[in-house]
């Protein structure tokens, strides 16, 4: 429990401290933006690899090099952990939203924090809210945003993929960017495994090579959504914890 424990402080205590520091990012985002954005970023970057090492997490990450450092891309991957979002967002060479459950948009100075990192927050149940989150995707690839989804849609429970949503991968068809397929392995035994204790596990975090929308089939481009699940399935295949 004391890695829990030592996790959810970290996470207390950087809520409660970002209080004034959101307002100083909020005066340096009037005259530099993008000062605001990398900052807001690294500093959670730095939360979540501080929240690694508490939790013992023994990280492997494999082709981070076919990661484009020049432009925008949408990050696809399989979800099974909470601790997926800090595998992969602590890795992000530039900004990049999350798309995320909108349960989340309740819990203040999380939400602003998590806004400030241009996340979205999806209603399942809602299509045409569903719908403006795609778009509101899209406009922030063309503005130089990256996007990570998790299309499962939720949490897997038992490790068999999901079938991914169709729906989140016009993010890339419209926008014309790179998908960059991440297939993660046994992250649920971090924490989900053993609720709520945190064990020392060892984790592969592999990204694969981006896929161009343009140099798909029709047939590839028309479920889109299982195809990027096959290739992250292969890429899972490969590895066993």
């Amino acid at each position: 429990m004391i890695r829990f424990i030592l996790a959810v402080t970290i996470v207390l205590s950087f809520l409660i401290l970002g209080i004034p520091v959101l307002l100083i990012e909020w005066l340096i985002g009037k005259w530099n933006p993008r000062l605001r954005d990398i900052s807001c970023l690294r500093m959670v970057q730095a939360a979540f690899k501080l929240i690694l090492w508490v939790s013992g997490t023994d990280v492997t990450y494999i082709g981070k090099e076919n990661i484009p450092k020049d432009q925008a891309v949408l990050y696809v991957g399989n979800h099974r952990s909470m601790f997926d979002v800090l595998l992969t967002y602590s890795q992000c060479p530039d900004l990049t939203g999350y798309i995320a459950k909108d349960q989340l948009e309740k819990f203040p100075l999380l939400r602003d924090w998590m806004k400030r990192l241009y996340c979205l927050f999806l209603n399942r149940d809602d299509i045409r809210a569903g719908m403006q989150v795609i778009l509101t995707g899209i406009d922030y690839v063309k503005r130089g945003i990256s996007i990570c989804i998790f299309p499962e849609g939720t949490r897997s429970k038992d490790g068999v993929m999901l079938p991914f949503k169709e729906g989140s991968m016009k993010i890339a068809t419209k926008s014309g960017c790179p998908i960059v397929p991440i297939a993660i392995t046994n992250s649920a035994a971090i924490w989900e495994d053993q609720f709520p204790k945190i064990r020392p596990r060892k984790v592969i975090v592999e990204y694969g090579t981006p896929i161009n929308p343009k140099d798909l089939t029709k047939e590839e481009l028309k479920f889109l959504g299982a195809h990027m699940q096959k290739i992250i399935q292969s890429m899972l295949d490969q590895h066993q914890l």
